[in-house]
């Protein structure tokens, strides 16, 4: 799984043509992937978000926006199929977060439990 990850200041201030960009070099990493995708999706801004938690009571409460304080939020994924590591990095290489000053992508295997 591809967790992309930045600021969502950044990407809410993002001109028109830069949002073009950014969209555009999207749309290449999705033609450059291609069906190695199996799913992905842009998420709301973080502060957007609920968190859930329990008490050690076991009561739930919930919380707008994200637990921690930080800069670097969710803010979208790929789901991919590859045959290794090496194939992923290639392709995640291509997404405009890694480059950018404000994102980064992790890499993480998604564990079986079949």
């Amino acid at each position: 799984m591809l967790l992309i990850y930045g600021d969502d200041q950044q990407w809410g201030a993002m001109s028109p043509p830069e949002q073009q960009a950014h969209d555009a070099a999207h749309a290449a990493f999705r033609a450059a992937a291609g069906s190695a995708i199996v799913g992905g999706e842009e998420l709301e801004p973080a502060p957007i978000a609920t968190t859930l938690r329990a008490d050690p009571a076991g009561r739930v409460t919930t919380t707008d926006g994200p637990f921690l304080e930080t800069k670097e939020a969710l803010g979208g994924y790929y789901l991919l199929e590859a045959a290794d590591l090496d194939e992923v990095i290639a392709l995640a290489s291509r997404l405009p977060e890694v480059a950018a000053g404000h994102s980064g992508v992790e890499i993480r295997p998604v564990v079986d439990h079949g």
